[in-house]
């Protein structure tokens, strides 16, 4: 069954195309642009007024005093694809402050950031909609999906089968020859039942594909009156529409992690004066962006062949954490190290609640 479960494992991934993938990451840095404040952009293209044009005020420096707005706006389409390139791309160039700090020192990039040092940094809220986007595009790029086409999957699995069945061959051949000599065939039933389930659900893989396999041995139940029994039966009836929509769910809802982490966050402080929601809302934010940016790295490093660097990234999170308590909150090695023991194991729960919320909002839609 190992060999099972390896390619089940193997075969998941978003079905996403690569024009999808691409239009995913730009639209996430547009739309991460659209949350940060913007300022910078060259006049190339703009025109020159002296009063705003949305508010009609009188114009001093570079913006309306009155609506905010920029005072020059630009009418080329060089200066429209400049706009775009850079809410796109360049964050304007808080990215290359933003990004060294959260991956080396995260703590005192959120402590600055909670104190006020909002221009010089990305926000929190729009680096994790630009990381989310991109992770996304990049699972559909990079993902395990990708290393292999359908047709490929199902000539290795048509290979595995082929061995399976040469085994199954071998252990039955045997097992006569045991049952004749008079001694016991235990361990050889075993080998053989167990020869046999993975045929059987190689081969289901093969022809019904991988969704179908996994529910194929999920019990039946009669229709009942709860949502969960209706929900239930719905998944094993159509099961590669749960797992489309628990993709598209993953993907719409990604914002739920904040707030089901922050209440967590809350328990390591509690009724703490010093530290407020807002505090560790900031916190868990950077700290899930930082989590899907390393998500981002993994998966493209394990494309490149080098799965052994790529499985490094699993030590990271807890080390990150503890960096990042101990510059943020100014607690001391002892205090930042129980809480990140603490905080490993509720970012497991929140996973749990969050995969919980999938499950339901898939098998319900």
């Amino acid at each position: 069954m190992a060999v099972v479960q390896r390619l089940m494992l193997a075969s998941e991934g978003v079905a996403m195309t690569d024009l999808e993938s691409s239009g995913d990451a730009a639209t996430g840095a547009v739309v991460a642009r659209a949350v940060e404040p913007g300022a910078g952009e060259v006049d190339d293209g703009h025109t020159h007024e002296s009063h705003c044009l949305n508010c009609d005020a009188e114009l001093v420096g570079d913006f309306c005093h009155e609506c905010g707005q920029r005072a020059h706006v630009h009418r080329s389409l060089k200066g429209f694809f400049h706009d775009l390139m850079h809410g796109a791309l360049h964050f304007e160039g808080k990215i290359w402050r933003t990004l060294p700090k959260l991956v080396g020192n995260p703590g005192d990039l959120t402590r600055r950031y909670i104190d006020g040092e909002r221009a010089r940094f990305i926000s929190p809220i729009a680096l994790f909609l630009f990381s989310v986007f991109l992770m996304f595009a990049v699972l559909s790029l990079a993902g395990p999906t990708l290393n292999s086409s359908n047709a490929e999957m199902r000539a290795g699995i048509s290979e595995q089968v082929a061995q399976d069945k040469a085994e199954l061959a071998r252990l039955e051949a045997d097992r006569a020859r045991a049952a004749a000599a008079g001694t016991s065939t235990a361990a050889l039933d075993n080998e053989i039942r167990e020869t046999r389930e993975e045929v059987e659900m190689l081969e289901l893989m093969r022809d019904r594909g991988i969704s179908s396999a996994a529910f194929s041995r999920a019990p039946n139940i009669e229709p009942g009156n709860s949502w969960l029994e209706n929900a239930y039966l719905k998944a094993k009836q159509n099961p590669d529409l749960l797992i489309y929509k628990l993709k598209t769910n993953a993907y719409k809802f990604s914002w739920a992690l904040i707030p089901l982490s922050v209440p967590f966050m809350w328990l390591l402080f509690p009724f703490s004066r010093r530290f407020r929601l807002y505090d560790h809302t900031v916190f868990v934010t950077y700290s899930l962006s930082f989590m899907t940016l390393l998500i981002i790295t993994a998966l493209l490093v394990g494309a490149a062949g080098l799965g052994t660097i790529a499985s490094l990234a699993f030590v990271v999170p807890p080390i990150h954490m503890y960096l990042q308590l101990k510059g943020t909150y100014g607690l001391s090695r002892l205090g930042a190290l129980w809480r990140t023991l603490l905080l490993v194991t509720f970012a497991f729960m929140a996973m749990t609640f969050f995969a919980l919320l999938l499950l339901t909002l898939g098998a319900l839609d």
